[in-house]
Order: structure tokens, then C-alpha cells, then sequence
């Protein structure tokens, strides 16, 4: 088995560094070129079976591009929603607090929003879930940076300063073999 990770196109909170956890939008034109540009390198492949995606705005449009240039159905995964970020969300991602609230694993972002160990268990389970679903199929997930980290971590091993400092470009595209 094989899966294909990805995260959605740019938008607006993205160009402008502004933490974008809960916040349904939509993806700005660079989001929309990049997302053809990513249909076009999946299409390229042309290995894969299913597109798995958050059922957030920005995820299903960067999955539907991908979907229409490669004649595939999108199913949607609610435990794929990007992380809820509490009183961060809509902040410059420089907010004070916000990097090291990122490591804290039992510690609820902004207060009000998912400690890392909710947002771990969510994503872990439906890795599990698709793995066991899906096993003979090539797996594309169109997800969120928060998410993409968490299904890194799920893969590899990370120190706890490697997590903090990991980052996925949107329409970036990293393979994991099962």
C-alpha cells in the first residue's frame, strides 16, 4: 500500500502568516493554480486509487482539482479538519505563545482548542482506519499543515524540536509506503 500526503492549496490567512486552524475559506488564486499544477503531477503518477480529504473548503477544492483531472471520487474524512488552534486562530502565526503551545502535547491550543494528543489521536485513528480499508489501494489524503505534521509523526520519528520546525508547502507532496 501507499499513501500520498498532501496539503491544500494557499489562501488568503495562509500568504499573510495568519493562523488558520477552523476557519472554513476558500483557496486565493495561487491556491487554485496550485492545486491544477498538483492534479496535474498526481495525474503524471497515475497511481492513484481514492483521494482521501478534510471536509474544510480549502481541502475539498485542492482534492476536487485532483479528482477531475484524474476521473476519481473525493471521499471525505472529518477526523482530517485541521487543528483547532482556540484563541490563536486568525493571530499571526508570531503570536506570542503560539510555537511553544505547539509542543505541549497535553495542552489545549489558545485554551479553548485540541491539545496535540486529541488531534494525534484523531488523525492516528483514521490512518488505522484507511490502512485497514484500503490496503491494496494507492491512498492520496488532502489535508491541512497541522494534520500533515501529526501524519508525519505517524511514520516517522521526530524530536519534539524537528515537529515544531516541520513544514508542509502547500500542494507539497510526500509518498509513505505501508
Amino acid at each position: 500500500m501507499k499513501i500520498y500526503s498532501t496539503r491544500h492549496g494557499q489562501t488568503s490567512f495562509n500568504k499573510q502568516e495568519i493562523i488558520l486552524g477552523t476557519t472554513d475559506i476558500e483557496l486565493d488564486e495561487t491556491g487554485e493554480q496550485q492545486a491544477v499544477a498538483l492534479a496535474e503531477r498526481i495525474a503524471e503518477l497515475g497511481t492513484i486509487d481514492i483521494i482521501i480529504a478534510s471536509p474544510m473548503k480549502r481541502a475539498q477544492k485542492t482534492a476536487r482539482a485532483v479528482a477531475d483531472c484524474c476521473g476519481l471520487e473525493v471521499v471525505t474524512e472529518e477526523r482530517f479538519r485541521e487543528w483547532d488552534y482556540g484563541s490563536y486562530e486568525g493571530k499571526s502565526r508570531f503570536t506570542e505563545g503560539f510555537a511553544e503551545n505547539k509542543v505541549n502535547f497535553a495542552v489545549r491550543m489558545g485554551k479553548s482548542g485540541e491539545s496535540l494528543l486529541q488531534l494525534t489521536h484523531r488523525v492516528y485513528s483514521a490512518l488505522d482506519d484507511i490502512i485497514a480499508d484500503y490496503s491494496s489501494k494507492t491512498v492520496l489524503l488532502v489535508t491541512h499543515g497541522g494534520v500533515c505534521r501529526v501524519i508525519e509523526t505517524y511514520f516517522n520519528d521526530m524530536t519534539n524540536e524537528q515537529f515544531s520546525n516541520w513544514f508542509m508547502d502547500n500542494c507539497g507532496l510526500l509518498e509513505y509506503n505501508i
